[in-house]
């Protein structure tokens, strides 16, 4: 098995199971503030993870792809992020 597919599918496990673990916490708490305090903690992870998961990619795939080819991902990868972030 190739280790970049690895360590790209552990990361999504655990943001997954991050994600899950918070939806528990929220219906425990029961209450709308520390749920959206939750739910603020989460959107800091999510581009993180797609950060680190895009790394992990492109580095397993770098000596595969051109430098124009890698211009047009980093490129992509900003338009998302700022999409994401931008307010």
């Amino acid at each position: 098995m190739d280790k970049y597919v690895s360590w790209m599918a552990i990361l999504r496990l655990l943001s997954g199971s991050l994600e899950i673990t918070a939806a528990l916490f929220m219906l425990r708490l029961n209450q709308v503030d520390k749920a959206l305090v939750i739910n603020s903690t989460l959107a800091l992870v999510g581009p993180t993870i797609l950060i680190t998961t895009t790394a992990i990619g492109l580095t397993g795939m770098a000596q595969q792809l051109s430098w124009g080819k890698m211009g047009w991902v980093a490129c992509g990868v900003t338009c998302l992020l700022i999409g994401i972030l931008k307010k």
